[in-house]
């Protein structure tokens, strides 16, 4: 079932879990989740003009896909950036659906040129904070949003300069930035990997009995395929 009814964290982990797995979704499937999602556009409480959740998750936060939990105006920006995300990959032609994902590319586009106009903030690769700029780069990465790569060569080398020496970012949730590094094609995204590989060998070498460690088992065996 992709469609959570109380939920829209909880429906795009589904979209995003049939998608990571390789199964097939049906045109119908498709179509009726995209719609469902493209539904909870401008609602109170969506961020910046995208995709609402509901109360529940306002007041509790949401889980991401790696299973960090994220609350208050981070929960509100990433469950709007994995919104479009998954609405650009499910690729529904459907003319509500479009002007939906219009409307909230829109409005996240103004948070961008808003931040870009702060004297302090001199980095297009980054916005907010460690986790809300990783939602950044999954949108980017299914072609949302503007200036994609020099947006994502920046922010890797951002994110290079808040290595811990202990093979993880401050401020940067571990897995939830490995998932996205994992599918940067750019140098500077593959030496963060190596820089990592020490936790991720270890990951990868484990048996995962649960849903969020089978998911960071895939990842780290994914991103040490490509940090050569």
């Amino acid at each position: 079932m992709l469609i959570h009814p109380g939920s829209l964290s909880d429906t795009i982990d589904a979209v995003n879990e049939a998608i990571a797995s390789g199964l097939k979704i049906s045109a119908t499937d498709r179509k009726a989740v995209a719609r469902w999602i493209a539904s909870r556009q401008g609602l109170p409480g969506a961020y910046a003009d995208t995709f609402a959740g509901f109360e529940s998750e306002r007041q509790r936060g949401i889980r991401l896909f790696t299973g960090e939990r994220v609350n208050s105006a981070s929960a509100r920006h990433i469950l709007g950036e994995e919104a479009c995300r998954a609405l650009r990959q499910l690729d529904v032609p459907d003319q509500d659906v479009r002007h939906a994902l219009d409307r909230a590319t829109e409005g996240l586009l103004q948070c961008l040129a808003r931040a870009a106009a702060d004297p302090r903030n001199t980095n297009i690769g980054i916005f907010c904070c460690g986790k809300c700029t990783v939602g950044l780069w999954r949108h980017l990465l299914a072609g949302g949003l503007d200036r994609q790569e020099e947006r994502l060569r920046r922010g890797i080398e951002h994110l290079s300069s808040r290595r811990d020496g202990k093979g993880g970012w401050r401020t940067f949730p571990f897995w939830y930035t490995l998932l996205a590094l994992s599918e940067i094609e750019a140098p500077g995204a593959r030496a963060e990997i190596r820089y990592a590989s020490a936790g991720l060998e270890r990951a990868a070498g484990r048996s995962r009995a649960t849903r969020f460690g089978r998911r960071r088992q895939a990842i780290a065996e994914r991103a040490l395929a490509r940090r050569v």
